[in-house]
């Protein structure tokens, strides 16, 4: 198997790949890597130095390859599969790598910002920073909410590396941010989502480690059925 996939389960943005290895029935290896554990980590390092995951290993072509994104695209340029993570019109594929970047940098980072803080030592929390991300949210939400009106996916009629960022992103910020009341189209496409079965399965093996989760108290009941 060309592909190993270095992770773990609990990770939004590994999530984000799975998902769209998952939509195109891309064969790999996966291999949970623990950040803890320096043997762990250092060997990640010596892959990717800044040390993030997930981290892809292609061995047919002896390349590493590192971001979200940039995983994503390259499997599709090399290892394509039924459901094209970028359409093929330029204009289309500039919405998708446009809303990919929207969800990952307005709701991912700041929903990180606040599990992240949760777990922070005593005396060392950042309130300001976490209202702030909170804040950012709020933009982020209304800003989607209107991006969604009339459209089924986060950047036309199909499912794209948009919808594979907007995932996992809107999956823990619906926890720790819910939604308001306002955001109907964002709440149903929430929904959408959920239907995925490649989100399905990603959650199913995310279960086992919800209990690491820094707001597992708030975490509906329905995600932690299958």
């Amino acid at each position: 198997m060309a592909l190993t996939l270095y992770l773990h389960p609990l990770a939004s943005f590994c999530h984000k790949v799975l998902i769209a290895f998952y939509e195109n029935e891309v064969a790999f290896q996966p291999v949970t890597v623990d950040l803890q554990d320096p043997g762990e980590a250092g060997a990640l390092m010596a892959k990717w130095p800044v040390g993030k995951i997930p981290v892809l290993h292609d061995t047919a072509h002896d390349r590493v390859v590192a971001e979200t994104s940039i995983i994503i695209e390259y499997v599709q340029r090399h290892y394509p599969g039924p459901v094209p993570m970028l359409p093929e019109d330029e204009e289309q594929a500039l919405d998708a790598r446009l809303w990919d970047r929207a969800f990952d940098l307005y709701v991912a980072t700041p929903m990180q910002k606040i599990v992240v803080d949760r777990i922070r030592p005593e005396g060392s929390q950042d309130p300001y920073g976490v209202a702030e991300a909170r804040g950012t949210l709020d933009t982020a939400y209304a800003m989607i909410d209107a991006q969604l009106a009339g459209k089924d996916w986060a950047a036309g009629d199909r499912f794209t590396l948009a919808d594979c960022a907007a995932c996992p992103a809107l999956f823990y910020a619906s926890i720790v941010h819910p939604f308001g009341s306002a955001h109907a189209n964002l709440a149903a496409y929430f929904e959408r989502l959920l239907d995925r079965p490649s989100m399905r399965r990603t959650l199913r093996e995310a279960r086992p480690f919800f209990t690491m989760f820094p707001y597992r108290e708030a975490m509906p009941d329905r995600f932690l059925r299958d």
